[in-house]
């Protein structure tokens, strides 16, 4: 059941997560998700798709930066390993505008399939590359489409994050008990998910502000009563576009005219679902 005990413990009747996926340089040569027919041959590099993935590091998130930097929003930025080591200057300077870093691999592999100790350094070559780039602590994790294996979370755990977002679970950020100590999830989305939706499911930029509009409006309704989260993401190749950013700013525009709305990083929300001692704990977790 959802948490209809209490509010949130800042007083927010809805907080709402952001998340900015920077993806650009962690992509293989072919064979990855690209607007293009799929019809490469083995062995040759599909070089428009590499451009359409350069437009995030080059046109989006810059666009995207300039936007929250407008709002006054912080968010989390899920940065691959690579994507930094590529385009460090840009790592550097999401880190420097006062949003966070979150682990989302060192590259675009599936890691369920990995044993336990490949997955670790997987996972911690990640951590290290962002930190060693940015001089943040990564604490919170994203896997390659959401797709961890059985290992993820005590690898998580034996590294030091505080919390990661595979989930769909749930409308607000719960606890999972691992090993007698507790890891925070904080849900993402598929339902208000750029890549999803607009590539996936060839909505326009309108349709997709109408969706954000629709859902923020009902969880707001609901946040009277009842802990509420929502959650959106922006990929940075497709929610950095002329478009899209307008859409973004029409969007963040309309929820700031409502009161008790904020937007937080999720290592924000996951430092105060630890303090909260109404916080959900998730006996039955998968």
């Amino acid at each position: 059941m959802s948490n209809k005990i209490s509010g949130w413990i800042d007083g927010s009747r809805l907080i709402i997560s952001a998340s900015l996926q920077f993806e650009a340089g962690g992509a293989p040569d072919t064979g990855f998700d690209n607007p293009f027919p799929q019809n490469m041959k083995p062995g040759f590099p599909d070089l428009p798709a590499k451009t359409w993935f350069q437009y995030g590091y080059k046109e989006g998130i810059p666009r995207l930066l300039d936007l929250l930097d407008k709002h006054g929003i912080k968010v989390t930025s899920h940065t691959i390993g690579l994507a930094a080591i590529h385009s460090p200057a840009l790592a550097k300077e999401i880190a420097a505008r006062g949003h966070e870093l979150s682990g989302h691999g060192q590259s675009w592999t599936d890691q369920f399939a990995l044993g336990y100790e490949e997955e670790k350094e997987f996972i911690r070559s990640s951590k290290d590359a962002i930190q060693q780039i940015t001089g943040q602590e990564t604490v919170g994790y994203n896997c390659y489409w959401m797709r961890r294996s059985p290992n993820t979370l005590a690898i998580l755990q034996e590294l030091g994050f505080t919390y990661y977002i595979d989930d769909l679970s749930r409308d607000e950020p719960f606890l999972v008990s691992l090993n007698n100590e507790r890891l925070v999830v904080v849900p993402y989305t598929l339902r208000c998910n750029d890549i999803y939706l607009l590539e996936g499911k060839n909505y326009t930029p309108n349709q997709y502000l109408e969706t954000l509009k629709l859902e923020f409006d009902q969880l707001y309704h609901e946040g009277a009563t009842r802990r509420r989260m929502m959650s959106f993401s922006m990929h940075d190749r497709i929610s950095g576009t002329p478009a899209m950013v307008n859409v973004l700013d029409q969007f963040i525009s309309y929820t700031l005219r409502y009161e008790g709305v904020r937007y937080l990083r999720k290592d924000e929300i996951a430092s105060m679902t630890l303090t909260d001692k109404n916080s959900i704990t998730d006996a039955d977790y998968v």
